[in-house]
């Protein structure tokens, strides 16, 4: 049977799935521009693997519906730790790598002391995001609207941090408050996205969508609805793509996995185009200079009189 793009989507399921997309796509540009002007992508990964073993504890408590709390309380601690981590340079980076892979190595040793652990590993690594409940749905919208609430509320400080360092600590402004207020928001993040998306995939939610825009815009006020409009279309094409490829073939395929490679294929032809647009401004300033390839320069033209 074949099913469009409306037919798809009219599936309950489906539906949801889509709704979680473009709850987590408005969350990400948003939140996002503070990951990219700040250079946090290092320290967003850092908090994904650190939501891991959060995850694994809730689930081995409380079930599906421990999933969050375990989460929100790893993510929220990870923020902490990672903005005292982050106050010293020196070492910054090497002491989120040793937290990084340190917590994530807790939780795979967590959740391979539970029956059926391969299947709960997959899981919580690759997400969920056909199964999403509505229960689910509206945590993530809530968790999202924290995470955005925090990072709007903050917004200014946060580009003045990100432009002039010296002159916001010169300002009076609290480096470490600020610091922590983006943290969060981007922890927060990661605890709506990975109960849909997984810990490998949520990583390229929180970065790839804004990388995008600042590769095809220049323009600060596009930066944001561009970094929301790339996920809204990669989810909504790679949610299709998967459930026609298992409704044509049988095939289990991961729909987050699809949706974060059509994510990926947007940043590839933004790099291309990035490239191209380059090279041809490059031909257009040499030919637009004195004496460049198809101008005469002075000389020529008094021989040619």
């Amino acid at each position: 049977m074949d099913f469009g793009l409306l037919d798809a989507f009219s599936l309950p399921f489906m539906a949801r799935a889509l709704g979680t997309v473009a709850v987590l796509a408005v969350a990400a540009g948003i939140v996002g521009i503070g990951i990219s002007f700040r250079e946090l992508e290092f320290v967003s990964d850092g908090l994904v693997h650190a939501v891991f073993p959060g995850l694994v504890i809730g689930a081995a408590v409380g079930g599906t519906a421990g999933l969050l709390p375990g989460a929100v309380v790893a993510a929220l601690a990870a923020a902490v730790l990672f903005t005292v981590l982050g106050a010293e340079d020196s070492g910054r980076d090497a002491a989120i790598a040793v937290v990084l892979t340190g917590l994530f190595s807790l939780g795979v040793v967590l959740v391979s002391r539970q029956q059926g652990y391969v299947s709960q590993l997959q899981e919580l690594l690759f997400g969920r995001l056909l199964t999403v409940t509505e229960l689910q749905l509206w945590q993530i919208v809530a968790v999202s609207l924290i995470a955005v609430t925090l990072m709007a509320l903050t917004l200014r400080a946060q580009l003045f941090r990100a432009f002039d360092p010296a002159g916001f600590e010169a300002a009076g402004f609290g480096p470490r408050r600020t610091d922590l207020a983006l943290i969060s928001s981007i922890a927060l993040l990661t605890v709506a996205g990975v109960q849909a998306l997984g810990v490998l995939m949520v990583v390229a939610l929180l970065t790839v969508p804004m990388a995008v825009s600042r590769l095809v815009s220049r323009r600060f006020s596009l930066l944001i609805p561009i970094a929301i409009l790339v996920p809204l279309l990669a989810g909504s094409l790679g949610l299709w793509l998967a459930f026609d490829w298992s409704v044509g073939t049988g095939a289990t395929v991961s729909a987050g996995a699809v949706v974060v490679l059509v994510l990926l294929a947007i940043y590839g032809i933004a790099v291309l185009g990035g490239g191209a647009a380059r090279a041809v401004r490059g031909v257009r300033g040499r030919l637009g200079r004195p004496g460049g390839i198809g101008r005469r320069g002075p000389s020529t033209a008094r021989r040619a009189g």
